[in-house]
């Protein structure tokens, strides 16, 4: 019997409607076609592999870079009654014996497998018989050699058209700029035509991008009101995530560090709690996210530069998965734009790639000083298109802009008269004409800058000199103490003096009183907010007694649902979005039980 896509998606899932077009990609791929699919996270791209391998005969084979992801995309097929099975290194020898098992039986309906294990030649000629209704790589960014997730595996991975030809296969991602989408097209060879490119805009994130001042005040200021959510704190480097954590911790916050250099087993541990706690930090360099499906993840605080408007894009894009408002603020200084530019040119890549890093780089820095909705440049840099959104920091409060020229002009000119190797600290002391002992010591309240800068206090000195390094005015030798050089754009600025307009610095952060999941629940009338508290209490009971993650059972969103409508049937409870059959008839009377006695 051949089954409808839009019977499944009610059945299996609990929604009436395909959303964006993802009906479009279904029909595509039932139809036996490859395809290219770029999706926002949490656009729905599981739903345009997973319904076509229920609908084509044969099973879904899924490569997925993360253990971790895997076992969470099982446990929620699983949960809403599909056959899956996750192939990896960490099973024992018995529960592989199985899979393959249920592999050759045609038992299954989706196997997820990592690229490492996919690519050996025995699980390769052992999966050329199996009959497969497609092939989806998701993550597919990951083969680009310029994308922010390299990884060599992914390259390989085009040898899958030769293996099972025929078969029709998927690429996937939520982040890929236009060069990245070209090579992954090309080098899968997937073919222009089956590209389809639903855009990036994710407007229930609102962005917030601010010069460090105090970082530590700064962090405390953007959580105050989000104690008891979850959330992520990115930091540049692996002491900076324990420390942060324990400075946390300290402060009545329950936060895990999380890098690569911890041991495995502190690592998946503290990754399982993410995941299955609520209300908990994770403090992480980039060795963790990718592909979290951790839907409720609230906010994403950047305490240190990231590497890329894709890097950016794709770790803010780990929050607010289920559509519910989320938050997130980078904070940037020029220690961090010196960071970056050093591992650029220490790095033993090709001068092309370097290039290309570069002009990566740059585009991040006029996303964090531009004046302008802060989403209409992310989107205008996948290409993409957006209105003012009303939901960034820019938006909230235009920054106020000055002329900035003549400032410019007496910093380089104090920069290069006090010989190129000060810090900021130190110059910002010069130009204010301060009373000190090192200035005196090298003859710099002899110099011609020397006070001309009192126009401006130090705080506003320090973001100009912080605004000059990220418009490549100034360059910042991190390998020795932070000093500060003319660069050639410095120079030629200089020669040329156009005007430069320069954002006068924030005194604080715009930050909204209420955290995020709490303007989504304070939205509901005070009685429908007790219920859906019940709601959330019964669904951590039952996960915990099953070692699941909560929102594997229902996202917040159903729960909300759920709390305003108060179904009295497993009927009314099967209109709610989100539960198909398989999770109505398993957890129907438990939660119908809960509304019960609420309306008692």
């Amino acid at each position: 019997m051949t089954l409808e896509p839009l019977h499944l998606l009610k059945t299996v899932y609990g929604y009436d409607a395909f959303r964006g077009r993802q009906a479009e990609v279904i029909a595509h791929v039932i139809a036996g076609n490859d395809a290219f699919v770029l999706m926002p996270t949490g656009g729905g791209k599981s739903l345009c592999y997973q319904i076509p391998a229920l609908c084509r005969q044969g099973m879904g084979l899924v490569v997925s870079p993360l253990i971790a992801l895997m076992a969470d995309q099982v446990a929620a097929l699983c949960q809403a009654g599909m056959r899956a099975a996750a192939l990896n290194s960490s099973l024992a020898f018995d529960e592989r014996a199985d899979i393959w098992r249920a592999v050759e039986t045609g038992a299954l309906d989706l196997l997820y497998v990592a690229p490492e294990t996919l690519l050996r030649p025995e699980i390769l000629e052992r999966l050329r018989p199996v009959p497969l209704s497609l092939i989806a790589i998701d993550e597919a960014h990951c083969l680009s050699q310029w994308g922010h997730d390299f990884r060599p595996e992914y390259r390989k991975l085009d040898c899958l058209a030769e293996l099972f030809p025929g078969t029709p296969r998927m690429a996937l991602t939520a982040t890929a700029d236009a060069p990245t989408r070209a090579e992954i097209v090309s080098h899968l060879r997937i073919g222009e035509e089956n590209s389809f490119v639903a855009g990036f805009d994710r407007p229930n994130i609102r962005y917030a991008i601010t010069e460090k001042d105090s970082p530590s005040k700064q962090m405390l200021a953007f959580l105050e009101s989000r104690k008891g959510e979850s959330g992520i704190i990115y930091c540049l480097s692996k002491r900076k995530t324990e420390e942060t954590a324990a400075f946390l911790n300290e402060r009545g916050f329950t936060a895990l560090a999380y890098h690569a250099g911890l041991d495995k087993a502190v690592r998946d541990a503290n990754q399982t709690r993410f995941q299955r706690e609520e209300g908990v930090v994770m403090v992480a360099t980039i060795a963790f996210g990718m592909g979290i499906d951790k839907p409720d993840v609230r906010f994403v605080l950047h305490l240190d530069l990231p590497g890329s408007i894709e890097a950016y894009y794709q770790e803010t894009g780990r929050a607010g998965r289920d559509g519910l408002p989320a938050e997130t603020l980078m904070l940037y200084g020029y220690d961090d734009i010196a960071l970056r530019n050093r591992f650029i040119e220490e790095s033993d890549a090709p001068e092309q790639r370097k290039r290309m890093e570069r002009q990566k780089l740059d585009a991040l820095l006029g996303l964090t000083e531009t004046g302008q909705c802060r989403r209409q440049v992310l989107l205008n840099y996948f290409g993409d298109t957006h209105e003012p959104c009303n939901n960034c920091d820019n938006c909230a409060a235009p920054p106020e802009l000055f002329d900035g020229t003549i400032a410019a002009q007496k910093a380089l000119s104090c920069i290069y008269r006090t010989g190129e190797r000060f810090g900021q600290a130190y110059i910002a002391a010069v130009l204010l004409g301060e009373e000190d002992e090192r200035i005196t010591r090298f003859g710099h309240d002899r110099i011609s800058t020397y006070g001309i800068g009192k126009e401006h206090d130090a705080r506003t000195w320090r973001s100009i000199l912080r605004q000059l390094v990220a418009h490549g005015l100034v360059s910042v030798d991190l390998a020795g103490h932070g000093g500060l050089s003319i660069s050639d754009r410095g120079r030629d600025f200089l020669r040329e003096k156009p005007t430069l307009m320069l954002r006068v610095p924030r005194r604080a952060i715009r930050t909204s009183k209420k955290a995020a999941r709490r303007e989504a629940a304070n939205s509901m009338e005070p009685a429908d907010r007790t219920l859906f508290e019940a709601l959330r209490e019964k669904r951590r009971e039952l996960a915990r007694d099953q070692g699941l993650p909560p929102y594997v059972i229902f996202h917040d969103r159903t729960l909300i649902e759920m709390a305003a409508a108060r179904p009295a049937s497993r009927l009314e409870l099967a209109a709610i979005p989100g539960i198909g059959e398989a999770k109505l008839e398993r957890y129907g009377d438990a939660f119908l039980g809960v509304i019960a006695r609420h309306e008692d």
